[in-house]
């Protein structure tokens, strides 16, 4: 049985990761702090893992030596990044030298975990191969990793996705949950409506990984759903999902609502290529608003 090492298990997509890899292969589960997946299983090993710190890094895949790692901690609120641009440049670059160092010496795939944010938002429904340019340091750091991970000499996936969305399994929650809590509490909230994604369920994310690792498939890989959806047109269809006031929903923009850092204004993916080679289907946006809050 392989091993697979996931960073940022206690997160939204590790999480799942977790659950849906366990049965099959036996998982290194790692975080920084106390474990928070609320299953169990023979399979999984839940350790603590700051991999800013190289030492740790250095350590813990020399005693596992996994045949995988998925990448997928990191510093991924852009505020604080802005804020923050030391700690965000150790958490997302750093630590990701650090475990391709290590991963080097075990001669491991290894899966990266990036972001639409990597792009400018000038034209949208990018391809994998179109030009990058980030307009926040989150962006910027996602993409220095990613040509640190476009370095390492043996198998290597980069998965590039958008908005992640779905039911929240440890705690974390997401643009659709957020919503939700904040209507039931009769909260007004602010929403964008001057951005364009292409939201992504996370169950079909953490599918598509899972199909990267079965093929052995390697490259840079774009998924995410086939809706284009402003953040504002998916605050208002939870609210008629759930049967919330609407008005308590008022539309802002990048002018009106001055945050830290800059947003792309429209992103999204062309998800042919993950369609061709990862026979990746899309759930819809109505299908996955379901599923979210089933």
């Amino acid at each position: 049985m392989q091993t697979i090492l996931i960073t940022g298990a206690n997160g939204f997509l590790g999480s799942y990761l977790c659950e849906l890899l366990m049965p099959d292969y036996k998982i290194i589960a790692t975080g920084k702090g106390e474990c928070r997946l609320n299953y169990k299983h023979l399979n999984l090993q839940y350790e603590k893992l700051d991999f800013t710190n190289e030492e740790n890094v250095k350590e813990m895949l020399q005693r596992h030596r996994p045949n995988i790692i998925i990448h997928a901690g990191a510093m991924s609120k852009p505020d604080e990044c802005e804020l923050n641009k030391k700690q965000a440049y150790l958490t997302n670059v750093k630590s990701t030298r650090y475990l391709l160092k290590q991963a080097n010496r075990v001669k491991c795939f290894f899966v990266f975990i990036s972001t639409d944010f990597i792009f400018d938002g000038v034209k949208g429904m990018y391809k994998e191969d179109d030009e990058s340019g980030p307009v926040n340091y989150y962006g910027a750091t996602k993409l220095l990793a990613e040509n640190e991970v476009k370095e390492y000499v043996f198998e290597w996936s980069i998965v590039r996705t958008v908005l992640v969305y779905g039911h929240p399994k440890s705690g974390r929650d997401n643009i659709l949950t957020v919503v939700a809590k904040g209507l039931q509490k009769g909260e007004t909230l602010r929403i964008f409506d001057d951005q364009l994604r292409t939201p992504t369920f996370v169950e079909d994310l953490a599918n598509a990984i899972r199909t990267i690792i079965e093929k052995r498939v390697t490259g840079i890989f774009h998924v995410s759903g086939e809706d284009k959806l402003s953040p504002f047109e998916m605050a208002i269809a939870v609210a008629n999902y759930l049967g919330f006031d609407s008005d308590l929903i008022e539309k802002t923009n990048a002018e009106d609502f001055q945050q830290q850092a800059k947003r792309p204004a429209k992103t999204g993916f062309n998800i042919t290529k993950a369609k061709d080679e990862l026979n990746f289907m899309p759930t819809s946006f109505t299908e996955g608003l379901r599923k979210t809050f089933k």
